[in-house]
C-alpha cells in the first residue's frame, strides 16, 4: 500500500461504560481505474477494500469500501468503553497490502 502510517486518534482514558468517538484517517491515492494517464494508458484500479477494528480481541466495526470513496479515507464511529485494552485497525487495499495501526485505551471506573 502505497501509504504513509495511517492516522487514529483514540481516547487515551475512558471511563467504563463511556461512548468515544474514534477516528480514522488512511492516506491511499483512491485510484478508480477509470482514468487515463497522459498518453492515454488507464490507471489501473487500486483502492482500500476493506477496514477492520478489534478491541480487545473482539471485531467492533468492520467496513467495505468501493471505488466511490475518496483519496485519504476519513472514518469515525463511536463505540462504549468495557474495558482497558488494545484497538487494532487493520485497512486492506485492493493489491492485497495491509495496513495496521494498534492503539491502547485505558478504561477507569
Amino acid at each position: 500500500m502505497t501509504v504513509s502510517k495511517a492516522r487514529v486518534s483514540v481516547p487515551a482514558v475512558a471511563k467504563r461504560g463511556e461512548i468515544i468517538e474514534i477516528k480514522t484517517l488512511i492516506r491511499h491515492t483512491m485510484e478508480t481505474g477509470y482514468r487515463v494517464d497522459s498518453v492515454g494508458r488507464q490507471i489501473p484500479r487500486r483502492i482500500v477494500t476493506a477496514m477492520k477494528v478489534t478491541y480487545a480481541g473482539v471485531e467492533i466495526f468492520a467496513m467495505d469500501f468501493t471505488q466511490g470513496v475518496a483519496a485519504n479515507p476519513f472514518v469515525a464511529f463511536h463505540t462504549r468503553a468495557e474495558e482497558s485494552g488494545e484497538l487494532v485497525f487493520t485497512w486492506t487495499d485492493s493489491d492485497g497490502a495491509v495496513e495496521t495501526v494498534t492503539k491502547t485505551i485505558t478504561v477507569t471506573g
